[in-house]
């Protein structure tokens, strides 16, 4: 093997280990668990007449949203998507930095989803301090729909 087929082989690999470095930057699973809300403790707090409700954002994919999205929530696209975090962002800028605000995506399981991390970061660049994220280990169906939590389909 050639130094320069060495190289370019050294070039590789490092270029793939940031490329997997940079796409583990943006996965939920980097999420403090201090961010987080489990399925039932949001659907507990959704169901009661008493206590601060939240503003849900989905921050999926929209054919998931159409699909079937948790009652109430707002859908402003894909939180990996640029043009969609400045639409999340217009939405809020009037809110006060402490409103209570979940955003979940659940289009995979936890630890590939795109869409949170990227939203989450943007709120709270914002200066938002009560921002959770909507932990859904495997997807929306199985951890809120199959429970018998509340789903809307549709706009």
């Amino acid at each position: 093997m050639t130094s320069c087929n060495r190289a370019a082989i050294v070039l590789l690999t490092v270029g793939s280990i940031a490329i997997a470095f940079s796409a583990f930057a943006y996965q939920a699973s980097t999420i403090p668990t201090s961010h987080l809300i489990n399925p039932d403790e949001l659907a507990k707090l959704l169901a009661s007449p008493k206590g601060q409700k939240p503003l849900l954002i989905h921050v999926g994919f929209h054919v998931l949203y159409l699909q079937g999205h948790i009652p109430g929530s707002e859908y402003f696209g894909p939180g990996s998507d640029a043009n969609a975090l400045h639409r999340l962002r217009d939405r809020v800028q009037s809110l006060p930095l402490t409103k209570f605000i979940v955003i979940y995506c659940g289009c995979c399981p936890w630890d590939h989803c795109p869409n949170l991390k990227p939203a989450d970061d943007a709120l709270r660049a914002l200066g938002f301090t009560n921002v959770k994220a909507l932990y859904i280990p495997n997807n929306i169906a199985t951890d809120w729909r199959d429970k018998g939590y509340p789903m809307a389909k549709g706009e």
